[in-house]
């Protein structure tokens, strides 16, 4: 072989230093025989072997086309016009080898696509100046190997390993290398330890990358001013803020990469004072701080990316002095205030994204300067006002992204008339007026969903020929729409008109099946439909397909379940008249909703690969087919609302490791509750309200550690009160209402864990529990008590499945009407414990149940007062303690209560003055009935209050006296109307009323 030979093994790297190599081939001269031969027999030690993982690498991530090259290498052609053969151009001596990509199947020198180990004989090479052995596919090499590399190749100027597995290799070895070393590049090497401080004295080196070696230690390095290092790659790793303390001493320096780093609290200053950098970047650096100002300082940046970093405060106007600059990424932070007018400056730049912060405020007039711009992004802000408008603005513009904002007004004019603009996204705004003509026909995208955009459709969008997404849902767009108008759009892959005032229709007198034939999204939900768009038949690439809420009827037609046989994914046709469906043939279907028809029928069962089933509120009949089991990939299911019987498929159970949500509420399963439920089980919400189910609950309910909703009302459940329930840590809702549940709640156990911690509705209504009630219970909800914050962070609870929400839904007696709750709102806490047998005085500890905002305690046996502690639930709307035993005096404080909108206090042994003013002065007569002893608006029966007269009455001598006068006016009225008063004053001593007073008021009651 020659005695330089290069490895050019290059995937992500092209031949950086071409100038050794400078000719593929000897111009006129041949290349030698014994190189030849050795080239040959080289070839002839492998095999030729295509595998998925060198195609993957090669053809789409390097971009490097993969094909055997070696099938070129043939005995008595010349060597140099080989392919992957590099000869040197004036004595044609091979110089340099890339089998890259190549195909090659053996041991040594282990190409891209080779399995195994790399052997230590590449040591051997000894002259190599070049050796680049990266991104093997599995790839590792031997500890001796790398030892031998270091110590052997005294001339290597460029060495890349990235990708080989090195975790048995000391990376003290590296100490040894070539004093000519140039490049090193071991990125992700599996490296751990201490990494050599004398890598960085190597006096030409220029070209370093170490990262994404998470336990490699730089700890403490300090770089050499006389460095000549232009290229420093350091993410993901292990190391402090001491190599960042001397970076300023590389003044060499062009190209920095420290992401995916948190070695440092603040931006470090003194990267400030790089003033050759034109590459930055720290993504993914957790660095909690604001860019100081001195970033303005680096005027030789051409690109700066610290997006994903936790950056907080305000964009540096100083950022304006970076004339230089052609790319600025600050995505994904927090940065907040406005958008500095600053960055209109910059007129190199090509590319702006500030997507993800919390930028509030109009965006800058001076943006129209960056007539450079390419890519604009400033989506998930909250930016206001309208978008700057002049018709020359962005000439270069390709992309516009500012979705998710509080922008307003109509879309500016230059929109229309840009002449390279691809895409366009202004979804989730407030944008009002009509979509105009556009005037360039390069667009692709064109997302608007979520604003108030009214009017047609403009007829130049259908003449978009390049047109691949267009998503127009939720905004005010109306008029007639017939399929045909489509056709044009062969490119069209997403169309989205769902919840507009569209009407689409179908031309029966044309041919419209062949239209968007690249179609894989239709989302024509609430567009007024009356059958299956006809131009699907036959469509073969269909993924997602919505069609809810229209007026569809009849029967799923043949055609349409051949539709995406074997690419349909998602399929809602909920909210229509549906009335038959016969088998479900979708193959690969994960996402299912039938819900809101008339579907009668046995319940045809999807294939094992759906996760999300919904039928709900249908008139499906006869039992649940035990291969709904066969989807092991089940989430979702909701059954409710339907006239299905037999008994639940214990199989259900231990779909319980995937499964989240399962509601088959009002239905007709007997029998009893599957039994056993797996280990690892990731039930979220469990309703099985409304059906015939017997017999206890199970405890093995305690595997799903994240259960929030239990709903087993309205069923046959003869159990006594399962307390073990209470130490589910996520439980937020149990319903146990209306069963044969019996015995006392009180716990003997003298642990003093809390029980129900989460709680926020607890029913147990209708059964037959009695004693006391729970003031252990009562003591342990430290959510209504307002001691345990509510994580969520929505508005109401439910479970994420495809991107969407599924709400969690109760049926709940409120204010004394039974509500069915299609969503429960994550602040609603309610208590209902009425139609039982509970007895004893009501405790005091419930005024700690500061949130609640429903309480009914009706029908049980519960004697004594009302506990005054009620004034303190401030939040509560409704308050039924009516058909037990109590006594005493409603409470004044009661009157304070400012929500207050039910009362229901009624069948008890009350008695004196009702509250009067606030809330009570609502209530009516009903409230209160039958309880003899209440008097005051608004029951017929007034009351005998006893007012204290003046202060200081005189005697008839003049002097004071210490007894104080009550006056009471009794009018007293006998037939045909007439009417007449009668005045008496009594004396009423300062102790109290006397006896005989009393007797005189109530005999005087008891006439009228």
């Amino acid at each position: 072989m020659a005695s330089y030979l290069f490895l050019c093994l290059f995937l992500f790297f092209p031949p950086l230093y071409a100038s050794s190599s400078s000719s593929s081939s000897s111009g006129s001269h041949s290349c030698f025989h014994h190189e030849a031969a050795s080239l040959i027999q080289f070839k002839n030690s492998f095999s030729i072997t295509q595998t998925g993982d060198a195609a993957l690498y090669c053809d789409h991530f390097a971009g490097l086309k993969s094909y055997p090259k070696t099938n070129s290498w043939k005995e008595g052609t010349d060597c140099c016009s080989w392919d992957g053969v590099t000869c040197h151009h004036l004595n044609a001596h091979v110089i340099a080898l890339d089998l890259s990509c190549s195909w090659l199947y053996g041991n040594f020198p282990s190409s891209t696509g080779f399995v195994g180990e790399v052997p230590s004989q590449v040591s051997h090479l000894s002259k190599l100046v070049s050796l680049d052995l990266s991104w093997n596919i599995p790839q590792r090499i031997d500890k001796h190997a790398v030892e031998g590399l270091v110590h052997n190749l005294t001339e290597v100027r460029h060495l890349f390993l990235d990708g080989i597995n090195m975790s048995s290799t000391n990376p003290l070895v590296f100490m040894n290398l070539s004093s000519s070393l140039r490049s090193l590049s071991l990125a992700p090497c599996h490296l751990q330890g201490k990494f050599p401080k004398n890598i960085f004295d190597l006096p030409n080196l220029n070209f370093l990358n170490l990262g994404r070696n998470e336990n490699l230690n730089l700890d403490l390095l300090k770089f050499n001013r006389s460095s000549n290092l232009e290229h420093l790659d350091l993410p993901s790793m292990s190391f402090s803020a001491g190599l960042i303390d001397s970076v300023d001493n590389l003044q060499a320096l062009k190209y920095l990469d420290l992401s995916g780093n948190s070695f440092f609290q603040v931006f470090s200053v003194s990267i400030t004072n790089l003033s050759s950098l034109e590459y930055l970047i720290i993504r993914e650096a957790n660095l909690f701080t604001g860019l100081p100002d001195s970033t303005g300082n680096l005027v030789s940046l051409k690109f700066l990316d610290i997006s994903y970093s936790n950056l907080s405060g305000l964009i540096p106007r100083s950022l304006g002095n970076l004339l230089q600059l052609t790319d600025l990424d600050l995505s994904i932070n927090q940065l907040s205030g406005q958008i500095p007018r600053s960055l209109g400056n910059l007129l190199q730049l090509t590319d702006l994204n500030l997507h993800g912060n919390q930028l509030s405020g109009q965006i800058p007039l001076s943006i129209l300067n960056l007539t450079q711009l390419e890519y604009l992004e400033i989506a998930e802000n909250s930016l206001e006002g309208s978008i700057p408008n002049e018709v020359t603005a962005f000439p270069n513009l390709i992309s516009l992204d500012l979705s998710d904002n509080l922008l307003n007004g109509s879309l500016p004019s230059w929109l229309y008339t840009a002449p390279s603009l691809k895409h366009i996204c202004l979804s989730q705004n407030h944008f009002s007026g009509h979509i105009k003509e556009f005037q360039s026909k390069s667009l692709e995208w064109i997302w608007l969903e979520n604003n108030k955009l009214q009017g047609p459709l403009p007829s130049s969008i259908f003449q978009l020929l390049n047109l691949t997404w267009l998503i127009l849902s939720s905004n005010n767009l109306n008029g007639f729409l017939e399929f045909s108008m489509f056709s044009n759009l062969a490119n069209l892959e997403h169309l989205e008109l769902s919840y507009n005032s569209l009407s689409l229709t179908s031309n029966t007198t044309s041919s419209v099946n062949h239209i968007l034939p690249n179609l894989i999204d239709l989302l024509l939900s609430s567009c007024n439909l009356s059958e299956f768009p006809r131009f699907l038949k036959g469509h073969k690439s269909l993924v997602n397909l919505d069609l809810s809420y229209n007026r569809i009827e009849g029967k799923i037609p043949q055609w349409m379940q051949e539709v995406g046989n074997d690419s349909l994914w998602y399929l809602n046709l909920s909210h229509n008249s549906l009335t038959e469906v016969e088998h479900f043939p979708w193959k690969n279907i994960a996402f299912l909703d039938l819900s809101s028809n008339l579907i009668r029928g046995n319940l045809p069962i999807p294939a094992s690969t759906i996760r999300i089933f919904l039928i709900s509120n249908n008139s499906f009949n006869g039992e649940v087919s035990f291969s709904i089991c066969n989807a092991s990939s089940l989430q979702i299911l909701d059954f409710s609302h339907n006239n299905l019987s037999g008994t639940i498929p214990q199989c259900f159970g231990n779909l319980s490791n995937n499964l989240e949500f399962l509601n088959l509420k009002k239905n007709k399963f007997y029998g009893t509750i599957p039994p056993t439920f797996a280990q690892g089980c990731q039930l979220s919400n469990f309703n099985l309200n409304g059906n015939l189910l017997e017999g206890p609950l199970t405890p093995s309910i305690l595997n799903c550690k994240g259960l929030e909703v239990l709903d087993l009302g309205n069923n046959k459940i003869n159990d006594t009160f399962p307390h073990w329930l209470g130490s589910l840590p996520q439980l937020k809702v149990l319903v146990l209402k209306s069963n044969h549940m019996r015995g006392s709640l009180c716990v003997n156990s003298s642990k003093s864990s809390p029980f129900f911690s989460k709680i926020q509705i607890f029913d147990l209504s209708s059964n037959y529990f009695s004693g006391p009630l729970p003031v252990r219970y009562i003591n342990s909800f430290k959510v209504i008590i307002n001691l345990e914050k509510i994580g969520s962070t929505v508005s109401y609870m439910g479970v994420y499945g495809n991107s969407a929400f599924y709400t969690y839904s109760i049926g709940i007696v409120m204010k004394g009407q039974y509500t069915e709750l299609v969503k429960i709102f994550t602040m609603w806490m309610i208590i209902d414990v009425s139609n039982n047998q509970f007895e004893g005085e009501i405790p005091k500890v419930i005024g700690k149940l500061n949130l609640l905002k429903g309480l009914n305690l009706s029908h049980n046996n519960l004697n004594g007062g009302i506990p005054t502690s009620i004034g303190d639930l401030t939040n509560l709307e409704w308050l039924d303690l009516s058909s037990n035993r109590l006594s005493g005096t409603i409470p004044k404080r009661l009157a304070d209560l400012p929500f207050l909108s039910s009362l229901n206090v009624s069948d008890n042994q009350l008695h004196g003055q009702i509250p009067q003013g606030k809330q009570f002065n609502t209530f009516g007569n009903d409230s209160y009935e039958e309880n003899k002893g209440l008097c005051g608006f608004p029951v017929s029966k007034g009351c005998n209050i006893i007012e204290p007269a003046p202060p200081n009455v005189l005697e008839k001598d003049g002097s004071k006296s210490n007894i104080a006068f009550g006056w009471k006016v009794l009018l007293i009225g006998y037939g045909y109307g007439v009417v007449f008063g009668m005045s008496m004053g009594y004396v009423v001593f300062q102790t109290g009323k006397p006896k005989w007073l009393v007797n005189l008021v109530e005999n005087q009651h008891e006439k009228r």
